[in-house]
C-alpha cells in the first residue's frame, strides 16, 4: 500500500501540467460563472430599462389624451352654450317666440315619455325570500331580537 501511494505521488509530481490544467480549469469555471451572472444582471437591467421607458411613454400618451379630451369638452361646452346656440338659431332664421304666439294643446291620454336614461335603469329587486333571515339581518336587528326574546329563538 505504501508503495502504491508513493507511485501515485511520484506520477503526480512528474506531471506538473496536471496542476496547471486544474488551476486553469478552476479559473475558467470562475470566469464563466461570473460572465453568466453578469449576463443575467445585464438582461434584467435591460428589460427593466425598456419597461420603464414604455411606462414613461404610456404616461405621456395618457397625459396627451387627457388634454385632448379636456380641449374637446371645452369646445363642446363652447358650441352648446346658450349664446352660441342662440346665435346659430338666429343665423338659421329662427327667432324667439313672442307672447301670444304659442298655443298649448292638451291631448287626452298622452303620457310624457321618460328619458332614455331612466328607461335603461331597471330597478333590481333582490329576492329576499330565497335567503335565510340570518343573511339579510343587520347586527343591530340581531341584537334587538336576542334582547327581546331572551337568547336563542
Amino acid at each position: 500500500m505504501q508503495g502504491q501511494a508513493t507511485q501515485i505521488i511520484h506520477a503526480y509530481r512528474q506531471a506538473p501540467w496536471r496542476v496547471q490544467r486544474q488551476w486553469v480549469g478552476v479559473f475558467l469555471l470562475v470566469v464563466i460563472g461570473a460572465a453568466m451572472v453578469a449576463a443575467l444582471y445585464l438582461d434584467v437591467t435591460a428589460r427593466t430599462a425598456v419597461t420603464g421607458r414604455e411606462i414613461q411613454e404610456m404616461r405621456i400618451q395618457i397625459t396627451t389624451i387627457q388634454r385632448e379630451n379636456a380641449d374637446l369638452e371645452t369646445q363642446l361646452a363652447d358650441l352648446t352654450s346658450t349664446t352660441a346656440m342662440q346665435r346659430r338659431a338666429l343665423e338659421m332664421g329662427y327667432r324667439p317666440v313672442q307672447p301670444g304666439e304659442l298655443d298649448y294643446v292638451a291631448v287626452p291620454g298622452f303620457v310624457t315619455p321618460e328619458p332614455a336614461i331612466l328607461l335603461a335603469a331597471t330597478d333590481a329587486n333582490p329576492q329576499t325570500g330565497a335567503l335565510p333571515v340570518e343573511y339579510t339581518q343587520s347586527l343591530v336587528e340581531w341584537f334587538d331580537e336576542r334582547i327581546r326574546f331572551g337568547g336563542l329563538r
